[in-house]
């Protein structure tokens, strides 16, 4: 892979109001928030973003067994209706040229999430979007950890 620019450093301020955003959404708490960004994370392939969040997720709580069925939330028990609804909606918007956003997911949503809850989640998911199309486009990777 060819070096990349570091966006970071060619337009900080930029990066750090897209950073500061993120405080402007306090409806969603934070294992939900990790959960959402994770699983963005993972359909996008951003190997960053799926290192971080990972991360964030278990100083969040998160069991090990919870993140290794991640991909899978589907298929086995382990997560609450309201955090399926958040993961099929996260998944929704995150493809939304292939299906746009149904109308069944939203309504999934507003069973589980205050409006202005499912206003947050939604913002995070498009915030995720966003990091992971940098993290992706300029080749950011995770730094291996001895944990």
């Amino acid at each position: 892979m060819i070096d990349r620019l570091d966006y970071v450093a060619i337009n900080g301020p930029a990066i750090a109001l897209m950073a500061k955003a993120k405080q402007a959404m306090p409806a969603i708490d934070t294992k939900m928030r990790a959960l959402v960004e994770l699983r963005v994370s993972q359909s996008n392939g951003c190997a960053y973003c799926v290192d971080l969040h990972t991360m964030e997720a278990r100083q969040a709580g998160e069991t090990a067994q919870r993140l290794d069925c991640l991909t899978v939330w589907r298929d086995v028990p382990l997560f609450t209706h309201a955090e399926k609804a958040a993961l099929a909606w996260a998944e929704a918007v995150t493809t939304i040229a292939a299906n746009g956003a149904p109308d069944d997911l939203y309504t999934a949503l507003s069973d589980h999430f205050s409006e202005e809850q499912i206003v947050d989640l939604t913002l995070i998911i498009a915030q995720m979007n966003a990091w992971n199309r940098l993290a992706i486009s300029f080749g950011y990777r995770p730094e291996e950890r001895s944990d």
